[in-house]
């Protein structure tokens, strides 16, 4: 558990300092200009597994410590029906990165699947929808998704 805890310690720093001006500087001008945080907002920070969410995560984490805004941040993984070794591995990588995040479960992948048609379209629509609803009932006000450019490109040119 001690290395786990020194690895992300390890993590945090890097991302404020050897990665400062690839991804820091970069999400803190974005959070300015756009006015993203407010006081006392409880944001959803949703966490799908794959590197944009995790470092996402720790950026969140590490603005909430600094920030001179008080913010509060709830960290969900929804598991839409994934293989269990995918299930473990963002397990696993919670555990390494010292994030506590609340799992829970839909059956998404499945209803997409048998719905017919697009299913990756539905599936996008589905699982957003699932994030708000769990973000709305742990009271929070917003949500913070790991998504960027190609990720919109690609959904609206499915």
């Amino acid at each position: 558990m001690k290395r786990e805890l020194e690895r992300a310690r390890l993590i945090e720093r890097s991302i404020i300092k050897k990665y400062r001006k690839a991804i820091w500087n970069n999400f803190i001008g974005a959070v300015q200009e756009y006015k993203l945080i407010n006081e006392n907002d409880k944001i959803a920070v949703c966490i799908s597994g794959g590197k944009d969410s995790m470092i996402l995560a720790k950026c969140m984490g590490e603005l909430q410590k600094h920030s001179d805004v008080p913010f509060e941040i709830k960290y969900i993984v929804m598991d839409p029906g994934y293989a269990e070794p995918n299930r473990k591995l963002i397990e696993e990588n919670l555990k390494i990165l010292d994030i506590d995040a609340e799992i829970f479960v839909s059956d998404i992948f499945d209803v997409a699947y048998n719905a017919g048609g697009s299913p990756c379209y539905l599936c996008a629509r589905m699982r957003r929808g699932a994030l708000y609803a769990k973000a709305q009932s742990l009271g929070c006000n917003k949500i913070a998704l790991g998504h960027h450019l190609d990720d919109v490109i690609e959904t609206l040119l499915m």
